[in-house]
Protein backbone atom coordinates (compact mmCIF):
# COMPACT_ATOMS: atom_id res chain seq x y z
CA UNK A 1 0.00 0.00 0.00
CA UNK A 2 1.24 3.26 -1.12
CA UNK A 3 1.28 5.25 2.14
CA UNK A 4 2.16 8.63 0.75
CA UNK A 5 -1.35 9.67 -0.41
CA UNK A 6 -3.39 8.45 2.69
CA UNK A 7 -2.96 11.30 4.99
CA UNK A 8 -6.72 11.54 6.09
CA UNK A 9 -8.92 9.07 7.54
CA UNK A 10 -11.57 9.23 4.80
CA UNK A 11 -8.73 8.32 2.24
CA UNK A 12 -7.31 5.48 4.42
CA UNK A 13 -11.06 4.05 4.42
CA UNK A 14 -11.13 4.41 0.54
CA UNK A 15 -8.29 2.44 0.24
CA UNK A 16 -9.72 -0.50 1.84
CA UNK A 17 -7.77 -0.48 4.88
CA UNK A 18 -8.87 -3.02 7.23
CA UNK A 19 -7.82 -3.25 10.91
CA UNK A 20 -5.61 -5.69 12.26
CA UNK A 21 -4.15 -6.17 15.60
CA UNK A 22 -0.45 -6.97 16.02
CA UNK A 23 -1.01 -10.78 17.06
CA UNK A 24 -2.91 -11.13 13.76
CA UNK A 25 -0.27 -9.28 12.25
CA UNK A 26 2.60 -11.25 13.60
CA UNK A 27 0.64 -15.03 12.94
CA UNK A 28 0.07 -13.93 9.05
CA UNK A 29 3.45 -12.51 8.07
CA UNK A 30 4.87 -15.69 9.79
CA UNK A 31 2.66 -18.35 7.62
CA UNK A 32 3.69 -16.36 4.79
CA UNK A 33 7.33 -16.68 5.34
CA UNK A 34 6.86 -20.69 6.60
CA UNK A 35 4.89 -21.21 3.11
CA UNK A 36 7.72 -19.39 1.32
CA UNK A 37 10.50 -21.11 2.71
CA UNK A 38 11.60 -17.55 4.23
CA UNK A 39 13.93 -17.51 7.56
CA UNK A 40 11.87 -15.35 10.20
CA UNK A 41 15.09 -15.12 12.33
CA UNK A 42 18.06 -14.58 10.28
CA UNK A 43 21.25 -14.42 12.33
CA UNK A 44 20.29 -16.61 14.96
CA UNK A 45 22.54 -20.05 14.66
CA UNK A 46 21.77 -23.01 16.67
CA UNK A 47 18.36 -23.07 17.39
CA UNK A 48 16.84 -24.21 14.25
CA UNK A 49 15.31 -27.69 15.49
CA UNK A 50 14.76 -26.46 18.55
CA UNK A 51 13.50 -22.66 20.32
CA UNK A 52 12.91 -21.22 16.92
CA UNK A 53 10.17 -23.80 16.17
CA UNK A 54 8.42 -23.24 19.49
CA UNK A 55 8.98 -19.79 19.53
CA UNK A 56 7.29 -19.83 15.77
CA UNK A 57 4.28 -21.93 17.50
CA UNK A 58 3.58 -19.49 19.85
CA UNK A 59 3.26 -17.22 17.15
CA UNK A 60 0.94 -18.70 15.49
CA UNK A 61 -0.93 -19.42 18.85
CA UNK A 62 -1.29 -15.77 19.40
CA UNK A 63 0.53 -16.50 23.10
CA UNK A 64 2.53 -14.02 25.35
CA UNK A 65 5.78 -15.19 25.81
CA UNK A 66 8.39 -15.57 28.41
CA UNK A 67 11.91 -16.38 27.21
CA UNK A 68 13.90 -18.61 29.88
CA UNK A 69 17.48 -18.88 29.48
CA UNK A 70 20.85 -18.33 31.07
CA UNK A 71 22.90 -14.67 30.06
CA UNK A 72 24.23 -14.56 26.59
CA UNK A 73 21.17 -16.99 25.15
CA UNK A 74 20.29 -14.24 22.43
CA UNK A 75 16.68 -13.65 23.91
CA UNK A 76 16.62 -10.07 23.60
CA UNK A 77 17.52 -10.73 19.98
CA UNK A 78 14.59 -13.16 19.11
CA UNK A 79 12.26 -10.33 20.55
CA UNK A 80 14.05 -7.56 18.22
CA UNK A 81 13.64 -9.99 15.27
CA UNK A 82 9.77 -10.48 15.45
CA UNK A 83 9.88 -6.85 14.11
CA UNK A 84 10.42 -8.23 10.81
CA UNK A 85 6.93 -10.19 11.33
CA UNK A 86 5.04 -7.12 11.60
CA UNK A 87 3.64 -4.88 8.39
CA UNK A 88 6.25 -2.51 7.47
CA UNK A 89 3.06 0.38 7.92
CA UNK A 90 -0.02 0.52 10.23
CA UNK A 91 -1.86 4.12 10.35
CA UNK A 92 -2.19 5.51 13.49
CA UNK A 93 -4.28 8.78 14.13
CA UNK A 94 -2.01 11.79 14.23
CA UNK A 95 -0.62 13.40 17.93
CA UNK A 96 -2.11 10.19 19.77
CA UNK A 97 0.02 9.28 22.73
CA UNK A 98 -0.85 5.25 22.36
CA UNK A 99 -1.08 4.83 18.53
CA UNK A 100 -4.70 4.88 18.20
CA UNK A 101 -6.20 2.91 15.51
CA UNK A 102 -8.19 5.01 13.30
CA UNK A 103 -10.95 2.59 12.37
CA UNK A 104 -11.26 1.59 16.11
CA UNK A 105 -9.73 4.39 18.61
CA UNK A 106 -9.44 4.04 22.30
CA UNK A 107 -8.27 6.89 23.79
CA UNK A 108 -10.73 9.61 24.66
CA UNK A 109 -8.48 12.05 22.67
CA UNK A 110 -8.92 10.20 19.42
CA UNK A 111 -12.23 9.39 19.78
CA UNK A 112 -12.54 13.12 19.96
CA UNK A 113 -10.50 14.23 17.52
CA UNK A 114 -12.46 12.20 15.04
CA UNK A 115 -15.89 13.03 16.02
CA UNK A 116 -15.10 16.48 15.46
CA UNK A 117 -13.32 16.13 12.21
CA UNK A 118 -14.66 13.00 10.93
CA UNK A 119 -12.77 12.02 7.76
CA UNK A 120 -10.82 14.79 7.61
CA UNK A 121 -8.93 13.32 10.71
CA UNK A 122 -5.36 13.47 10.17
CA UNK A 123 -3.89 10.09 10.40
CA UNK A 124 0.38 8.92 10.18
CA UNK A 125 1.83 5.99 9.48
CA UNK A 126 3.96 4.13 11.96
CA UNK A 127 7.17 2.07 10.78
CA UNK A 128 7.85 -1.40 12.22
CA UNK A 129 11.00 -0.28 13.29
CA UNK A 130 9.60 2.05 15.41
CA UNK A 131 6.96 -0.60 17.16
CA UNK A 132 9.60 -1.94 19.08
CA UNK A 133 9.65 -0.77 23.34
CA UNK A 134 11.93 -2.33 25.56
CA UNK A 135 12.01 -2.06 29.26
CA UNK A 136 15.01 -3.50 31.70
CA UNK A 137 13.01 -4.69 34.91
CA UNK A 138 14.96 -3.20 37.73
CA UNK A 139 13.78 -3.14 41.66
CA UNK A 140 13.25 0.84 41.50
CA UNK A 141 10.90 0.33 38.78
CA UNK A 142 7.19 1.61 39.69
CA UNK A 143 3.37 1.59 37.76
CA UNK A 144 3.77 4.72 37.00
CA UNK A 145 6.73 3.94 34.93
CA UNK A 146 4.81 1.10 33.12
CA UNK A 147 1.27 1.66 33.15
CA UNK A 148 0.76 5.59 34.08
CA UNK A 149 -0.03 8.36 37.01
CA UNK A 150 -2.33 11.20 37.50
CA UNK A 151 -0.52 14.32 35.79
CA UNK A 152 -1.28 18.05 38.14
CA UNK A 153 0.25 19.97 35.78
CA UNK A 154 -2.12 18.83 32.91
CA UNK A 155 -4.70 18.86 35.43
CA UNK A 156 -3.73 22.70 36.12
CA UNK A 157 -3.42 23.49 32.62
CA UNK A 158 -6.90 22.03 31.30
CA UNK A 159 -8.65 23.14 34.43
CA UNK A 160 -9.50 19.65 34.81
CA UNK A 161 -10.02 17.48 38.15
CA UNK A 162 -8.86 14.61 39.38
CA UNK A 163 -11.78 12.62 38.96
CA UNK A 164 -11.47 13.67 35.08
CA UNK A 165 -9.61 10.72 33.11
CA UNK A 166 -7.84 13.59 30.63
CA UNK A 167 -5.48 13.83 33.73
CA UNK A 168 -3.61 10.56 33.22
CA UNK A 169 -0.31 10.70 31.90
CA UNK A 170 0.18 7.42 29.97
CA UNK A 171 2.99 4.84 31.15
CA UNK A 172 5.62 2.57 29.20
CA UNK A 173 2.86 0.06 28.10
CA UNK A 174 0.09 2.15 26.41
CA UNK A 175 2.25 4.05 24.85
CA UNK A 176 3.55 0.82 22.93
CA UNK A 177 -0.32 0.03 22.26
CA UNK A 178 -0.13 -1.89 19.08
CA UNK A 179 3.27 -2.64 19.42
CA UNK A 180 6.10 -5.57 20.54
CA UNK A 181 7.03 -4.51 24.09
CA UNK A 182 9.65 -6.79 26.06
CA UNK A 183 10.28 -6.88 29.35
CA UNK A 184 13.73 -8.05 30.14
CA UNK A 185 14.55 -10.44 33.27
CA UNK A 186 11.13 -10.08 34.65
CA UNK A 187 11.77 -11.70 38.10
CA UNK A 188 13.53 -8.53 39.31
CA UNK A 189 10.20 -6.77 38.76
CA UNK A 190 8.70 -6.61 42.42
CA UNK A 191 6.02 -8.65 43.35
CA UNK A 192 3.58 -5.71 43.27
CA UNK A 193 4.74 -4.50 40.05
CA UNK A 194 4.34 -7.93 38.32
CA UNK A 195 0.67 -7.86 40.05
CA UNK A 196 -0.39 -4.58 38.04
CA UNK A 197 0.65 -6.58 34.89
CA UNK A 198 -2.43 -9.28 35.42
CA UNK A 199 -5.07 -6.92 34.08
CA UNK A 200 -3.49 -5.65 30.91
CA UNK A 201 -2.27 -9.45 29.87
CA UNK A 202 -5.80 -10.75 30.59
CA UNK A 203 -8.63 -8.63 30.77
CA UNK A 204 -7.41 -5.61 28.56
CA UNK A 205 -8.21 -2.95 31.16
CA UNK A 206 -5.85 -0.52 33.19
CA UNK A 207 -6.01 0.64 36.56
CA UNK A 208 -4.70 4.38 37.88
CA UNK A 209 -5.20 5.26 41.17
CA UNK A 210 -8.59 4.65 41.49
CA UNK A 211 -9.68 4.97 37.69
CA UNK A 212 -10.29 1.83 35.90
CA UNK A 213 -9.78 2.48 32.19
CA UNK A 214 -11.18 -0.13 29.62
CA UNK A 215 -8.31 -0.02 27.26
CA UNK A 216 -8.18 -2.66 25.23
CA UNK A 217 -4.65 -2.20 24.43
CA UNK A 218 -3.62 -4.15 21.18
CA UNK A 219 -0.11 -5.43 22.22
CA UNK A 220 2.17 -8.65 21.77
CA UNK A 221 4.40 -9.39 25.34
CA UNK A 222 7.88 -10.66 25.25
CA UNK A 223 9.66 -11.58 29.03
CA UNK A 224 12.66 -12.30 29.30
CA UNK A 225 13.98 -14.23 32.41
CA UNK A 226 17.35 -15.97 33.72
CA UNK A 227 16.42 -19.24 35.88
CA UNK A 228 18.93 -17.51 38.08
CA UNK A 229 16.75 -14.87 39.21
CA UNK A 230 14.25 -17.61 40.25
CA UNK A 231 16.48 -18.25 43.61
CA UNK A 232 18.78 -14.97 43.58
CA UNK A 233 16.88 -12.09 42.89
CA UNK A 234 13.04 -13.39 42.80
CA UNK A 235 10.70 -14.96 40.79
CA UNK A 236 7.65 -14.51 38.73
CA UNK A 237 4.67 -14.75 40.65
CA UNK A 238 2.45 -17.44 40.03
CA UNK A 239 -0.91 -15.74 38.68
CA UNK A 240 1.79 -13.39 36.09
CA UNK A 241 2.94 -16.60 35.06
CA UNK A 242 -0.34 -18.42 34.24
CA UNK A 243 -1.06 -15.57 32.31
CA UNK A 244 1.74 -15.92 29.90
CA UNK A 245 1.09 -18.23 26.64
CA UNK A 246 4.37 -20.29 26.08
CA UNK A 247 7.61 -20.53 28.35
CA UNK A 248 10.33 -21.43 26.00
CA UNK A 249 13.51 -22.43 27.17
CA UNK A 250 16.88 -21.14 25.11
CA UNK A 251 20.42 -22.93 25.73
CA UNK A 252 23.81 -22.24 24.96
CA UNK A 253 25.65 -23.61 21.65
CA UNK A 254 25.62 -27.28 21.30
CA UNK A 255 29.03 -27.60 19.03
CA UNK A 256 32.00 -25.44 18.63
CA UNK A 257 31.37 -24.59 14.42
CA UNK A 258 28.03 -22.87 15.45
CA UNK A 259 29.43 -20.99 18.58
CA UNK A 260 32.53 -20.10 15.84
CA UNK A 261 29.65 -19.04 13.15
CA UNK A 262 27.95 -16.43 16.36
CA UNK A 263 31.43 -15.44 17.57
CA UNK A 264 32.55 -14.51 14.03
CA UNK A 265 28.84 -13.07 13.29
CA UNK A 266 28.99 -10.62 16.46
CA UNK A 267 32.41 -9.24 16.70
CA UNK A 268 32.91 -5.98 16.17
CA UNK A 269 36.23 -5.54 14.30
CA UNK A 270 36.55 -3.83 11.03
CA UNK A 271 37.78 -5.31 7.55
CA UNK A 272 41.46 -3.35 8.32
CA UNK A 273 42.31 -5.68 11.40
CA UNK A 274 41.08 -8.86 9.16
CA UNK A 275 43.20 -8.15 6.18
CA UNK A 276 46.34 -6.99 9.05
CA UNK A 277 45.56 -10.17 11.13
CA UNK A 278 45.50 -14.00 9.95
CA UNK A 279 43.05 -16.12 12.58
CA UNK A 280 43.70 -19.79 11.73
CA UNK A 281 41.30 -22.20 12.46
CA UNK A 282 42.46 -24.16 15.13
CA UNK A 283 42.53 -20.26 17.17
CA UNK A 284 39.12 -20.08 16.61
CA UNK A 285 38.19 -23.84 17.63
CA UNK A 286 40.39 -22.97 21.21
CA UNK A 287 38.51 -19.70 21.70
CA UNK A 288 35.15 -21.12 21.50
CA UNK A 289 36.51 -24.47 23.57
CA UNK A 290 37.16 -22.04 26.69
CA UNK A 291 33.09 -21.25 27.14
CA UNK A 292 32.57 -24.87 26.58
CA UNK A 293 35.13 -26.02 29.05
CA UNK A 294 33.72 -22.92 31.39
CA UNK A 295 30.34 -24.18 31.20
CA UNK A 296 32.07 -27.64 32.80
CA UNK A 297 34.80 -26.14 34.98
CA UNK A 298 34.63 -26.54 38.24
CA UNK A 299 35.40 -23.07 39.29
CA UNK A 300 33.02 -21.41 37.29
CA UNK A 301 28.80 -21.47 38.68
CA UNK A 302 27.39 -22.91 36.55
CA UNK A 303 23.90 -21.61 37.65
CA UNK A 304 25.15 -18.47 36.09
CA UNK A 305 26.16 -19.54 32.84
CA UNK A 306 28.98 -18.02 30.70
CA UNK A 307 27.75 -16.05 28.23
CA UNK A 308 28.21 -15.89 24.07
CA UNK A 309 29.93 -12.71 24.89
CA UNK A 310 32.75 -13.92 26.61
CA UNK A 311 33.86 -15.74 23.19
CA UNK A 312 33.02 -12.50 21.45
CA UNK A 313 34.95 -10.31 23.36
CA UNK A 314 37.72 -12.68 23.68
CA UNK A 315 37.93 -12.63 19.98
CA UNK A 316 38.28 -9.23 19.65
CA UNK A 317 40.97 -8.79 22.35
CA UNK A 318 42.73 -11.72 20.46
CA UNK A 319 42.63 -9.99 17.49
CA UNK A 320 43.56 -6.50 19.02
CA UNK A 321 46.70 -8.38 20.70
CA UNK A 322 48.09 -8.76 17.33
CA UNK A 323 47.45 -5.83 15.66
CA UNK A 324 49.18 -4.23 18.87
CA UNK A 325 52.17 -6.34 18.12
CA UNK A 326 52.12 -5.77 14.22
CA UNK A 327 51.63 -1.98 14.44
CA UNK A 328 54.97 -2.01 17.80
CA UNK A 329 57.23 -3.83 15.24
CA UNK A 330 56.01 -2.11 11.71
CA UNK A 331 54.76 -5.44 10.48
CA UNK A 332 51.77 -5.33 7.54
CA UNK A 333 50.60 -8.28 8.53
CA UNK A 334 50.73 -10.94 10.84
CA UNK A 335 48.98 -14.24 12.12
CA UNK A 336 47.51 -15.09 15.66
CA UNK A 337 49.62 -17.02 17.90
CA UNK A 338 48.94 -19.33 20.91
CA UNK A 339 50.57 -17.12 23.50
CA UNK A 340 48.43 -14.16 22.21
CA UNK A 341 45.70 -15.68 24.27
CA UNK A 342 47.33 -14.14 27.20
CA UNK A 343 45.46 -11.30 26.34
CA UNK A 344 42.22 -12.45 25.93
CA UNK A 345 42.49 -13.01 29.62
CA UNK A 346 40.80 -9.64 30.76
CA UNK A 347 37.40 -11.08 28.50
CA UNK A 348 37.48 -14.51 30.66
CA UNK A 349 37.87 -13.19 34.17
CA UNK A 350 35.44 -10.45 33.22
CA UNK A 351 32.60 -12.60 32.43
CA UNK A 352 32.58 -15.49 34.53
CA UNK A 353 30.89 -15.93 37.86
CA UNK A 354 33.27 -18.09 40.13
CA UNK A 355 32.36 -20.98 42.87
CA UNK A 356 34.03 -20.65 46.50
CA UNK A 357 36.93 -22.59 45.01
CA UNK A 358 37.30 -20.72 42.15
CA UNK A 359 37.55 -17.34 44.22
CA UNK A 360 40.05 -18.77 46.24
CA UNK A 361 42.24 -19.50 43.50
CA UNK A 362 41.73 -16.13 41.79
CA UNK A 363 40.30 -15.09 38.75
CA UNK A 364 42.88 -15.07 36.59
CA UNK A 365 43.99 -18.76 37.79
CA UNK A 366 41.01 -19.70 36.28
CA UNK A 367 40.99 -17.79 33.08
CA UNK A 368 44.45 -19.66 32.11
CA UNK A 369 43.35 -23.08 33.92
CA UNK A 370 40.30 -22.97 30.92
CA UNK A 371 43.01 -22.04 28.16
CA UNK A 372 45.04 -25.18 29.51
CA UNK A 373 41.75 -27.07 29.22
CA UNK A 374 41.18 -26.26 25.81
CA UNK A 375 44.18 -27.15 24.58
CA UNK A 376 43.93 -30.60 26.40
CA UNK A 377 40.37 -30.88 24.73
CA UNK A 378 41.58 -29.96 21.38
CA UNK A 379 44.93 -31.62 21.04
CA UNK A 380 44.00 -35.36 20.53
CA UNK A 381 41.82 -34.16 17.51
CA UNK A 382 45.12 -33.34 15.83
CA UNK A 383 48.21 -35.23 17.21
CA UNK A 384 48.35 -39.02 18.73
CA UNK A 385 47.21 -38.65 22.94
CA UNK A 386 49.53 -37.97 25.70
CA UNK A 387 49.39 -40.16 28.61
CA UNK A 388 50.87 -38.68 32.12
CA UNK A 389 51.93 -42.24 32.81
CA UNK A 390 53.92 -44.48 30.43
CA UNK A 391 55.20 -48.36 30.86
CA UNK A 392 59.08 -47.88 31.14
CA UNK A 393 61.27 -48.08 28.05
CA UNK A 394 57.49 -47.22 25.84
CA UNK A 395 58.51 -44.98 23.12
CA UNK A 396 56.12 -42.10 22.15
CA UNK A 397 56.05 -39.87 19.13
CA UNK A 398 56.95 -36.69 21.70
CA UNK A 399 60.50 -38.63 23.08
CA UNK A 400 62.32 -36.42 20.62
CA UNK A 401 60.80 -33.44 21.30
CA UNK A 402 61.10 -33.27 24.89
CA UNK A 403 64.95 -34.71 24.63
CA UNK A 404 65.19 -31.53 22.35
CA UNK A 405 64.70 -29.11 25.34
CA UNK A 406 66.25 -31.70 27.52
CA UNK A 407 69.78 -31.04 25.61
CA UNK A 408 69.19 -27.05 24.76
CA UNK A 409 68.44 -24.11 26.51
CA UNK A 410 64.58 -23.01 27.26
CA UNK A 411 62.91 -21.16 24.51
CA UNK A 412 61.48 -17.50 24.97
CA UNK A 413 59.10 -16.60 23.16
CA UNK A 414 58.77 -13.01 23.79
CA UNK A 415 54.96 -11.36 23.45
CA UNK A 416 56.20 -8.51 21.22
CA UNK A 417 58.20 -10.75 19.29
CA UNK A 418 58.24 -9.45 15.17
CA UNK A 419 57.50 -12.38 12.90
CA UNK A 420 60.50 -13.18 11.69
CA UNK A 421 62.10 -13.93 14.75
CA UNK A 422 59.43 -15.47 15.98
CA UNK A 423 59.24 -17.96 13.39
CA UNK A 424 63.33 -18.52 13.82
CA UNK A 425 63.07 -19.55 17.66
CA UNK A 426 60.14 -22.11 16.47
CA UNK A 427 62.08 -23.36 13.59
CA UNK A 428 64.84 -24.05 16.15
CA UNK A 429 62.79 -26.73 17.85
CA UNK A 430 63.60 -29.13 14.54
CA UNK A 431 60.98 -32.11 16.26
CA UNK A 432 58.21 -29.91 15.94
CA UNK A 433 58.50 -29.76 12.46
CA UNK A 434 58.45 -33.68 11.60
CA UNK A 435 55.60 -34.17 14.23
CA UNK A 436 53.49 -31.53 12.15
CA UNK A 437 54.77 -33.16 8.83
CA UNK A 438 53.82 -36.32 9.88
CA UNK A 439 50.67 -36.52 11.97
CA UNK A 440 49.08 -33.39 10.06
CA UNK A 441 50.71 -32.95 6.54
CA UNK A 442 48.17 -31.01 4.64
CA UNK A 443 48.19 -27.94 7.14
CA UNK A 444 48.68 -24.65 5.52
CA UNK A 445 51.84 -22.69 5.89
CA UNK A 446 49.97 -20.04 7.29
CA UNK A 447 48.93 -22.10 10.05
CA UNK A 448 51.88 -24.21 10.72
CA UNK A 449 53.33 -21.80 13.38
CA UNK A 450 49.94 -21.57 15.31
CA UNK A 451 50.35 -25.76 15.41
CA UNK A 452 53.79 -25.97 16.49
CA UNK A 453 53.36 -23.95 19.39
CA UNK A 454 50.08 -25.64 20.00
CA UNK A 455 52.48 -28.98 20.66
CA UNK A 456 54.18 -26.91 22.90
CA UNK A 457 51.75 -25.94 25.03
CA UNK A 458 49.75 -29.12 25.44
CA UNK A 459 53.12 -31.11 26.49
CA UNK A 460 53.20 -28.56 28.84
CA UNK A 461 49.22 -29.37 30.10
CA UNK A 462 50.58 -33.28 29.79
CA UNK A 463 53.44 -32.49 32.22
CA UNK A 464 56.34 -33.29 29.95
CA UNK A 465 57.17 -29.71 29.22
CA UNK A 466 57.13 -26.71 31.89
CA UNK A 467 55.96 -23.28 31.13
CA UNK A 468 56.89 -19.87 33.12
CA UNK A 469 54.77 -17.10 32.55
CA UNK A 470 57.12 -13.99 32.86
CA UNK A 471 56.62 -10.23 32.14
CA UNK A 472 57.43 -9.96 28.75
CA UNK A 473 56.05 -13.49 27.64
CA UNK A 474 56.46 -17.45 28.49
CA UNK A 475 59.56 -19.97 28.74
CA UNK A 476 59.20 -23.24 28.16
CA UNK A 477 61.42 -25.55 28.94
CA UNK A 478 62.20 -29.37 30.01
CA UNK A 479 60.21 -30.57 32.71
CA UNK A 480 63.45 -31.05 35.40
CA UNK A 481 65.56 -28.28 34.20
CA UNK A 482 64.50 -26.38 37.76
CA UNK A 483 65.12 -28.66 39.70
CA UNK A 484 68.46 -29.71 37.98
CA UNK A 485 70.14 -26.47 38.20
CA UNK A 486 69.00 -26.42 41.72
CA UNK A 487 71.12 -29.17 42.42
Amino acid sequence: MNTENINTLGELKKSGWKSKSIKDELRDNLKANIKNGKDSFTGIHGYENSVIPELERAILSKHNINLLGLRGQAKTRLARLMTGLLDEYIPYVSDSEIHDDPLAPLSRTAIELIKEHGDDTPISWLHRDDRFYEKLATPDVTVADLIGDIDPIKAANLKLSYADDRVIHYGMIPRANRCIFVINELPDLQARIQVALFNILQEGDIQIRGFKLRLALDMQFVFTANPEDYTNRGSIVTPLKDRIGSQILTHYPENIEIAKTITQQEARNDDRIKETVYVPELAKDLLEQISFSARDSEYVDEKSGVSARMSITAYENLLSTAERRSLMNGDDKTAIRLSDFAGVIPSITGKIELVYEGEQEGAAFVANELIGDAIKTLFPSYFPELKKLKKPDEETPYDKLVEWFFNNDALELLDELNDSDYKALIDQVTPLEDLVQKHQPETSKEDRYFLKEFILWALVEFDKLSKKRFTEGYQFNDLYSDFVKGI
